[in-house]
C-alpha cells in the first residue's frame, strides 16, 4: 500500500479496468488513492478507499490527479470538469468517442497547462518497448509492413462503442508509435454479428509514411485470445506477442545460387530465429509510473491527449471507410 503522503489521486469507475487501476494506484510509490467515484449501489473499493457517488464529492478530496476509467461516452464530460478544477488526468483509451470531443479535451488541458494522458497501455508492453528500440537502431533495415491480429471473445462489459474504438485503437496507436510513421489513408470492412448496434469485426488495410503498409484484423468473435504484431522489413521479421510479452526475430537467410537464371531476383530464404530475453514489468504499472512522473514535472514518456486524438481520428476514418466502401484519406497530423 502507498505511503500516506504524496500525490492525491482519485479514480472514476470501478469496472474491470477500474479495479486494475485501483490495485496499481494502491501500490504506487509517492501516490495515495484517496477516493473512488462509482454510482453503482454497494460499490466497494480495495483497501477501504472511500467510494463517492458524484464528481463534486470526489473533487472535494483535493485531488492532484484523477484516472478516468468509466465508459467512453462519459470521457468528455468528466474530463472537461476535471480540467476546470485544475486536476491532471489519465484517461483510458479511447480518449473520446469522436474527434470533436477529443479536441475539446486537448484544448481544455493544454490551455490550462495540465498534464493529460491516454491509457494506450500497449506502448508499455515489454515486447513492444524492445521492438521499438530495435527498429530505431536499424536492426530490421527498411520497414515494409505491419500486420496486427487482435482477436477474442465478446466482452459483455463494452456497450457504448464497437470493436474499432475499443480494440483497434490499440493497434492504430502502437503501429504509428513503433514505426514512427503517420497514417495516410485506410480501407476497411466491418461486420456486426452479435446483435448490438456496433461493429464486432473489422479488417483494415492502411498506408503510412515512407511507403509502409499496415494490415489490422480485429474482432470480438473468436473463442481464443490473440494479440500479435508482425513487422517485416529488409532484414527479416519481428513478431511480438503482447499476451506473453515475447519478442522473436526471424532473420532473412543468405543463400547463394549458381543458377544464373535465378540471380536476377533474390528472394527471401529462411534464416536464424532468435527469441529475446527481456525484462517483463507489468505495463499498467509502468504506465502509472510514467504519468506520476509527468505530474511531478519530470521528463516522462506518456501518451499525450493530442496523440490520443490522432488515434481517434484514424479510427473514425476506419469507420467511414467501412460505411462508404471507399478508401478514406486521413488529414495530415495537426500541429
Amino acid at each position: 500500500m502507498s505511503a500516506p503522503s504524496g500525490l492525491r489521486a482519485g479514480l472514476i469507475g470501478l469496472g474491470a479496468m477500474g479495479r486494475n487501476h485501483a490495485r496499481v494506484l494502491n501500490l504506487l510509490d509517492g501516490v495515495q488513492l484517496v477516493g473512488v467515484l462509482d454510482p453503482a449501489p454497494n460499490a466497494v473499493a480495495p483497501h477501504g478507499v472511500p467510494v463517492v457517488a458524484d464528481l463534486e464529492q470526489l473533487l472535494a478530496l483535493q485531488l492532484d490527479y484523477a484516472v478516468i476509467a468509466c465508459p467512453t461516452a462519459l470521457h468528455e464530460e468528466i474530463g472537461l470538469r476535471l480540467a476546470e478544477a485544475g486536476v491532471h488526468a489519465l484517461i483510458e483509451k479511447p480518449l473520446a468517442p469522436s474527434v470533436e470531443a477529443a479536441g475539446k479535451l486537448v484544448e481544455a488541458f493544454e490551455s490550462r497547462g495540465l498534464v493529460g494522458a491516454v491509457g494506450h497501455i500497449e506502448r508499455y508492453n515489454p515486447s513492444l518497448q524492445s521492438l521499438r528500440t530495435r527498429l530505431e537502431a536499424g536492426e530490421l533495415g527498411d520497414i515494409y509492413q505491419v500486420v496486427t491480429r487482435r482477436q477474442g471473445p465478446f466482452p459483455g462489459r463494452i456497450a457504448d462503442v464497437g470493436v474499432v474504438m475499443d480494440l483497434a485503437t490499440h493497434d492504430i496507436d502502437l503501429t504509428a508509435w513503433v514505426t514512427g510513421h503517420e497514417y495516410l489513408d485506410v480501407s476497411a470492412r466491418t461486420v456486426s454479428r452479435s446483435g448490438r448496434p456496433h461493429e464486432d469485426m473489422v479488417s483494415a488495410v492502411a498506408s503510412l509514411g515512407d511507403g509502409l503498409m499496415a494490415n489490422h484484423l480485429v474482432n470480438w468473435l473468436s473463442p481464443f485470445k490473440e494479440r500479435s504484431t508482425v513487422i517485416t522489413g529488409a532484414k527479416g521479421s519481428f513478431v511480438a506477442d503482447t499476451l506473453t510479452a515475447d519478442l522473436t526475430f526471424y532473420a532473412n537467410g543468405a543463400v547463394d545460387t549458381e543458377w544464373e537464371a535465378l540471380r536476377a531476383f533474390r528472394g527471401v530464404a529462411e534464416g536464424d530465429m532468435v527469441r529475446y530475453a527481456i525484462p517483463k514489468r507489468e505495463p499498467l504499472l509502468v504506465e502509472h509510473e510514467r504519468f506520476r512522473d509527468a505530474v511531478e514535472g519530470k521528463d516522462s514518456d506518456i501518451v499525450t491527449l493530442r496523440q490520443g486524438m490522432r488515434t481517434v481520428e484514424v479510427a473514425e476514418a476506419v469507420l467511414r471507410s467501412a460505411t462508404s466502401g471507399t478508401t478514406v484519406v486521413i488529414p495530415a497530423k495537426r500541429a
